[in-house]
């Protein structure tokens, strides 16, 4: 039986199979040791764990890691089931202490879970890692219970290799709609700035983030992954622990969107995805990257609230840049 045609505006990005045996081509796997050079820039379709032997040591800049949460769960041909905290705790470092060989001594981490697996990742972390902060972002979407709050936020773990890491605060600064726009003693804006689309102010980056968007039907970067990180979540991490040109390493791949955001941001980058259909999808958006670099919810090197449409370079109207109004220095909070 056909399945039905999507919706006019549904943008899913799918696969043929005259692609996927087109993109099947341009995946990597080692069976050797392999160097930094033969490893940039492209997506390896190949278990963690057979890889592991074969990465070289410290040439990491930054390691993203957003494992399978403590689930039970499909992801097509492949069921993670969930287990004891203990025994997930185990699980991340089987993967994780071998990883840590790869790292810079400058480089920094970030670990995705959920409120039921976090505990453990945080543990598992700091047997390596000096943890510096934890990031909870809000979901926006989750099913209401009856019993229970709704579930509604994830976790990321902050951590660094060393005292001597990278951090850019001004590259991830959000800029928000004012609601109380207070002024000075003659009237002019205080910290504050008027902008085509109303009051905005630019405020310094925290570590909770309400401004995410779920990848969903009518957005370009949505696929069948049940469980993708959005771009502009991803670009928040990659612009401020990694200068341009740096190298990105992501273990569980998933759809790509770790590479599509490094490529996007002119960072380096090194995917590792088990399914090859993922993979393989991988390669379709990195290909789309090559033409279309915008990111949702990100434009003018500023990251905007939900459900403030941002200009950019590639927007036929003028662009609006608080850099006109004050420099980045100067604008507070």
């Amino acid at each position: 039986m056909t399945p039905p045609s999507p919706a006019p505006r549904n943008r899913t990005l799918r696969l043929t199979d005259a692609e996927r045996s087109c993109y099947r081509q341009r995946l990597l796997q080692l069976h050797q040791s392999a160097s930094v050079t033969e490893l940039l820039n492209r997506t390896v379709c190949q278990d963690l764990f057979d890889l592991l032997p074969w990465l070289p040591s410290q040439w990491v800049d930054l390691l993203i890691l957003d494992p399978p949460y403590n689930l039970t769960k499909r992801f097509r041909h492949h069921l993670t089931r969930r287990q004891s905290l203990a025994q997930y705790q185990d699980w991340v470092l089987s993967w994780l202490t071998p990883l840590s060989h790869t790292l810079k001594p400058t480089a920094s981490i970030y670990l995705c879970g959920d409120w039921q697996s976090s505990p453990a990742l945080y543990a598992a972390a700091a047997e390596h890692f000096t943890i510096r902060n934890r990031i909870t972002w809000e979901r926006e979407k989750g099913r209401g219970a009856r019993k229970n709050w709704k579930n509604n936020a994830e976790d990321i773990w902050f951590c660094t290799q060393s005292a001597d890491y990278y951090f850019d605060a001004d590259a991830v600064r959000v800029m928000r709609r004012v609601t109380a726009p207070y002024t000075d003693d003659q009237g002019n804006p205080k910290d504050w700035h008027h902008t085509p689309r109303g009051k905005f102010r630019l405020t310094a980056p925290s570590n909770l983030w309400t401004d995410i968007t779920i990848p969903f039907w009518s957005m370009p970067e949505n696929t069948e992954h049940p469980t993708q990180k959005p771009e502009k979540l991803i670009a928040k991490l990659i612009l401020a622990s990694t200068p341009p040109g740096a190298i990105v390493l992501d273990p569980f791949l998933g759809s790509g969107t770790t590479s599509v955001v490094a490529k996007k941001l002119d960072r380096q980058f090194v995917g590792i995805e088990l399914d090859e259909y993922y993979a393989c999808l991988a390669e379709k958006r990195l290909e789309h990257a090559t033409s279309d670099r915008r990111i949702q919810g990100y434009g003018d090197r500023i990251f905007w609230e939900r459900n403030s449409q941002p200009t950019d370079s590639s927007s036929r109207k003028q662009p609006y840049s608080p850099d006109s109004v004050a420099p980045r220095s100067s604008l507070k909070e």
